[in-house]
């Protein structure tokens, strides 16, 4: 079965969601749902990578000691429903682990999202975003059917990808990434630009309701929280995962979406790409004394074989 519709952090995430359908064993989906052990009983069917060095970095300071001294099985990139642009495993995965070019690296919203920056940003969305990408930002445009990568449900990734990582993709567009989105440097100013990176975060949050051009769905936190208890139950049916990994998988998640709504407006300022994010979360929840280093790897791990059964994109 092909998720191309999963949630999390994913960074993440990241994805990017933001993304298809969704199927599984509605028996299994239950289980999954049952009582969950705490996060400080990491189950011992796990297997993990122990940490070489605990880092003792504030978030602020947490991408600089990515990579230094830490062995993570496989390479996290995030699991919203189709971060970034959407698309295979492997494509996913570039674009999350991409580095931002110079000149766009750290860049920062100088735009307040009050009520005239969302105005502002609806009117250009529906111009040149919503035919692909829907009017709820869910990948839904009539325009995107049958992409291939499909267009990213912005509405949600956007959530887990920083100021400067946005404003990178919009003014490039895809052709790094041989997806279909054309740069926009040359069709926007850069105040337009930053409107509508508002306009598409507040889709995502409800703040907004999307407007009826093309058509699209809203975006439905219950319909993700499903998608996601699928996808789960389908790594277990498939053996791909144990079902005290998909519990322990959960607990992490759930953890780390408290914490990234705890400082969103810090990771969308600082962090870099989807990857970057979300090790530097793992790690901050890491040193907070919220999970351990075993469970922060074993996420990783988990996370790494269900993007490679296809299952997570």
């Amino acid at each position: 079965m092909n998720f191309r519709k999963s949630v999390g952090f994913g960074m993440l995430f990241f994805a990017v969601a933001l993304l298809a359908t969704a199927c599984s064993s509605p028996q299994a989906t239950a289980t999954i749902a049952s009582t969950k052990p705490t996060l400080t009983d990491t189950p011992t069917a796990i297997p993990v990578q122990t940490a070489v060095v605990a880092l003792n970095t504030p978030v602020v300071q947490a991408t600089q000691a990515i990579g230094q001294g830490r062995q993570h099985h496989g390479q996290g990139v995030g699991h919203g429903p189709g971060m970034g642009m959407g698309g295979p495993p492997a494509g996913m995965r570039e674009r999350h682990q991409a580095s931002i070019p110079a000149e766009y690296e750290g860049k920062a919203n100088p735009i307040t999202a009050d009520e005239k920056s969302l105005a502002r940003g609806e009117e250009i969305y529906a111009q040149q975003c919503a035919t692909c990408h829907g009017d709820g930002g869910m990948g839904d445009g009539p325009a995107g059917k049958g992409m291939d990568p499909a267009p990213a449900p912005i509405a949600h990734s956007s959530q887990m990808l920083s100021d400067s990582y946005l404003f990178w993709r919009i003014s490039e567009g895809g052709v790094q990434f041989k997806t279909a989105m054309i740069p926009y440097k040359n069709i926007l100013t850069e105040d337009e630009m930053w409107d509508v990176i508002n306009y598409i975060r507040a889709l995502g949050t409800g703040r907004v309701q999307p407007q009826h051009h093309v058509g699209g769905q809203a975006m439905d936190t219950n319909a993700e929280s499903k998608m996601h208890a699928e996808m789960l139950a389908e790594g277990v049916k498939q053996g791909v995962i144990t079902q005290e990994e998909a519990i322990l998988f959960e607990q992490v998640h759930d953890a780390l979406d408290a914490y990234k709504k705890g400082h969103i407006d810090e990771l969308r300022s600082v962090m870099g790409n989807p990857e970057e994010m979300q090790k530097a979360m793992l790690e901050s929840l890491v040193q907070n004394g919220e999970i351990t280093w075993e469970q922060a790897d074993a996420f990783t791990d988990i996370h790494d074989r269900l993007v490679a059964a296809g299952i997570m994109q």
